[in-house]
């Protein structure tokens, strides 16, 4: 069997939640959040699992070590999305099949999603193939940059994109599936170079694109997917949606 592996980034604190618990712990309908993160990949077709652990790991690490396939890589500093998946170097070297990279605070992912990026890449690897999503209101999103023929040239967040980008719609939803070497390689070039001084994953795919390798993003994705969980009152709808889905 092929080893599909998922690099779930689940270091962070919540500050937000007003809670002890790490975010990805939160219960979401009586279940941490990174359960059903985990469900997800499994039924997309992911068998080896790369948690990265950081703020009271040894929590996370209790909740989620009986599952099968499940891995841990430790960020000892809380310096951003890409310096997570940096902690997972040495786990993935020598990595032969594709890589998710996802965030472990997404309970609304899809499998059906999980499924389409990843025939997508098998179909026609490349470094990187994106889900993406249309939102009529993509406020606080990062926002997908094209160019004339529609090709991937990178993402820009919200906070550093013009008056025109941020009529943008399409939006980054921080499901990477990446071919290993490619993002390994691009790991290195990386830079802080931000307001918050960390290292972000979505620098990556613009970095590929820029080493003319091919990137392609896929509007594939629900809208839901992309309901983020950082406040209270971000939990309180995902559980909506959640109860709205099961009644479906």
């Amino acid at each position: 069997m092929h080893t599909t592996t998922a690099v779930v980034l689940a270091a962070g604190k919540g500050t937000r939640m007003k809670s002890e618990l790490p975010k990805v712990l939160m219960p979401v309908c009586g279940r941490p959040m990174i359960h059903y993160v985990l469900d997800a990949l499994t039924n997309g077709g992911v068998n080896r699992f790369i948690a990265v652990v950081g703020y009271r790991a040894d929590l996370v690490r209790a909740a989620i070590d009986g599952r099968p396939g499940v891995q841990f890589a430790l960020q000892t500093e809380q310096l951003g999305t890409g310096h997570a998946v940096m902690a997972c170097r040495e786990l993935l070297a020598g990595c032969d099949g594709p890589v998710l990279v996802v965030t472990g605070d997404s309970p609304l992912m899809q499998a059906a999603s999980v499924a389409t990026l990843l025939a997508d890449y098998r179909r026609h690897p490349a470094a990187c193939v994106m889900g993406t999503a249309y939102k009529n209101d993509p406020g606080g999103l990062g926002r997908i940059l094209r160019d004339g023929q529609g090709n991937f040239l990178g993402i820009v967040e919200q906070r550093d994109a013009t008056p025109e980008q941020l009529r943008i719609t399409e939006v980054n939803m921080s499901y990477y599936v990446f071919r290993c070497p490619d993002l390994l390689g691009a790991l290195s070039d990386i830079r802080p170079d931000n307001r918050q001084g960390e290292y972000y994953v979505t620098d990556v795919p613009g970095l590929l694109v820029a080493r003319g390798k091919e990137v392609r993003a896929l509007p594939v994705l629900r809208p839901c997917e992309a309901l983020g969980i950082n406040t209270i009152e971000e939990l309180a709808a995902a559980e909506a949606e959640l109860h709205r889905m099961a009644a479906a």
